[in-house]
């Protein structure tokens, strides 16, 4: 049963936009360190629906994404959930690096489509502060009519695939980096790896400045599909409120299936097998820096929303299974991409560097509490997990 108002679905406001007003909010990127370098603001609205400003270097665009769950948390299914947006961000920049390496070798692709699935686990207790989340290698089928035989299409994809700038997150080892305010006052961290610079100044609650203008493309680029077929996850889950068992050991499974369309934006369909949800329609496109119009959220755009969704929601789990005063929270992360080996021309495999988040909570709870909140929240975060583990994409290739 949800908790707490339905702040997305009574907002009237889109669930994803461009920003036309970032000056007047207040948002800019960091410093561009290796190609593209993003900032990302995350408040809490109310239990687990979220909304984030994503800000990048190279774009020089805002987009502002929201984020919610489902059942499984008490949630309102009003949005996508944390762990979409990476899936999305994921196989839109294998499409992306995919049509760029095609585009230089000349090789001539008449149909593709791209099928992802993301595994995570989560085992243990949180009341005993066992609980750890886990992610699994990535299975990646790539259903393709073109004009290379077999053993050459095969590199040809594993390139791409090394291309992309996920792959620096996937094969680094990155351990997140943090910084820790509790009412308004820097805090030393606990296990928590620390950024080697200082904390932010907190930007405040900027979020209901955004402006938005009505997208070019007269559709939205974000949209419900329905309840997500049912498929057999060993260790899935479904129930009511199952995200939230003390005792936990289960596996999560979230897909997405990616078309380019003929006027350039792919589309992808967000797929919840487990914890079983909704299904949601996303739309996203590069930049005109990287090719494309800009109509809706590049890939590092849901790359970056999608890790910090995840990182917030581990906080309200927290917060809520120990009965813990918080009253307020967000956190500005940043984010940092080489380009593409292939869309940017660099002829290298992508790479990242770990993200740093600065977290800001207004809490009555003592200092070791505030402390501990961001220790668990980073221990049982999906996202952080798939950061710090060294992960492979398994690939498969279907002729169509």
């Amino acid at each position: 049963m949800p908790q707490g108002p339905n702040i997305l679905g009574e907002s009237g406001l889109p669930l994803s936009f461009e920003v036309v007003n970032p000056e007047q909010v207040g948002i800019t990127p960091p410093e561009t360190r290796m190609g593209d370098s993003l900032r990302t603001w995350v408040r809490s609205l109310s239990v687990f629906q979220k909304e984030a400003l994503v800000a990048s270097s190279r774009t020089g665009l805002v987009w502002s994404l929201s984020s919610d769950e489902g059942p499984y948390l008490d949630g309102h299914d009003e949005a996508s959930c944390p762990l979409s947006f990476l899936t999305v961000g994921m196989i839109a920049s294998y499409m992306k690096e995919i049509t760029a390496l095609a585009k230089q070798q000349d090789v001539t692709i008449h149909k593709l489509r791209l099928i992802q699935d993301n595994y995570y686990t989560m085992e243990g207790s949180m009341r005993k502060r066992t609980m750890v989340g886990g992610a699994l290698p990535v299975e990646l089928t790539v259903e393709i009519d073109c004009d290379l035989d077999d053993g050459p299409l095969n590199t040809f994809l594993l390139n791409a695939v090394s291309a992309s700038p996920i792959n620096g997150l996937m094969r680094g080892k990155l351990e997140s980096l943090f910084a820790l305010s509790k009412n308004g006052q820097k805090l030393e961290l606990g296990k928590a790896k620390r950024i080697s610079g200082s904390l932010y100044a907190d930007p405040g609650d900027q979020f209901d400045q955004c402006k938005f203008e009505a997208s070019t493309l007269k559709e939205p680029l974000v949209e419900p599909q329905g309840v997500t077929p049912k498929k057999p996850v060993s260790g899935g889950t479904s129930a009511a409120g199952s995200s939230l068992a003390d005792e936990q050991n289960r596996t999560l499974n979230i897909g997405g299936v990616c078309t380019l369309r003929e006027d350039g934006i792919k589309e992808i369909t967000q797929l919840q097998y487990s914890p079983h949800g909704t299904s949601f329609k996303l739309l996203s496109e590069e930049a005109p820096i990287n090719g494309g119009q800009g109509r809706a959220p590049d890939a590092n755009t849901y790359i970056s929303a999608g890790v910090a969704f995840c990182f917030m929601t581990q906080f309200g789990r927290f917060v809520k299974m120990l009965n813990l005063d918080l009253e307020e929270y967000r956190v500005v992360q940043d984010s940092h991409f080489s380009l593409g080996g292939a869309s940017g021309n660099t002829g290298q495999a992508g790479k990242a560097d770990p993200f740093e988040t600065h977290v800001y909570l207004k809490t009555s709870e003592s200092d070791d509490i505030a402390r501990e909140m961001l220790d668990i929240s980073e221990q049982t975060c999906f996202l952080h997990a798939f950061c710090r583990t060294d992960l492979k994409t398994k690939l498969c290739v279907n002729r169509i």
